[in-house]
């Protein structure tokens, strides 16, 4: 098994996503996985987070369509589900008694868009952060209800329209209502997030690029005394 082997995995796996071939995906997968002993990080950053930017530009450009979009979601969730989430499990099982850093993400009350708050779940659990993912059309009673029972440190609320947005600030209003906003970061995620709409809402965190909002939480995670990788 050559590296020429490895790479055209890699390109299968990643074209597989971008049509939506879940069984050719899972299987290029699998083999990079179980025969190259390739890592989750390897994997998240090589083919699946690149082919589902692919897959927004597209949209983006006209060429796909909501239901295409929603098919290569499909395709990286199963993926996520069936090889990824087992071995990040099976890591942290054996993971020591380092402290786990835990986020709650959930996509705000009158919004249904999940597309952005799972490739964020999966770029932060490969980068070993718990992620308990509340779903869609979340009140902003159970981000607080989730943030006591996991004792969250991270607290990410996701909506795709401007309308629903409004709903990121209820969320916070509900965190500090129950003493626990100064206890989390706070992560307004979703395209219409500006950093004015962060200030003006006094969240932590502008979300709507995950890769530097991953970044960002981390070097606020190490100013409260975590460990990050």
């Amino acid at each position: 098994m050559g590296t020429d082997e490895k790479d055209k995995l890699f390109k299968d796996l990643y074209d597989a996503i971008v049509i939506a071939d879940t069984d050719k995906a899972l299987s290029a997968a699998r083999k990079l996985v179980y025969d190259f002993h390739v890592d989750v990080q390897e994997l998240m950053n090589r083919a699946l987070l690149p082919a589902m930017k692919h897959v927004g530009e597209l949209y983006e450009r006209g060429e796909y369509f909501i239901a295409d979009m929603a098919m290569s979601a499909d395709t990286f969730n199963a993926i996520m589900k069936e090889i990824i989430e087992p071995i990040l499990g099976s890591n942290k099982e054996t993971s020591g008694s380092s402290k786990r850093i835990v986020a709650v993400f959930g996509t705000v009350q009158g919004d249904i868009h999940e597309l952005g708050k799972n490739l964020a779940k999966a770029y932060f659990m490969a980068n070993g952060i718990d992620v308990v993912d509340l779903g869609v059309d979340v009140p902003a009673e159970k981000f607080v209800e989730a943030v006591k029972q996991y004792n969250a440190v991270i607290v990410g609320a996701s909506a795709l329209m401007t309308t629903t947005r409004e709903e990121q600030k209820a969320v916070i209003e509900a965190l500090r209502k129950a003493g626990l906003r100064d206890k989390v970061i706070f992560i307004a995620g979703g395209a219409p997030v500006t950093d004015e709409w962060v200030k003006e809402i006094e969240a932590d965190v502008n979300g709507s690029d995950m890769f530097k909002a991953f970044e960002k939480v981390k070097e606020l995670l190490r100013a409260r005394g975590y460990a990050t990788s």
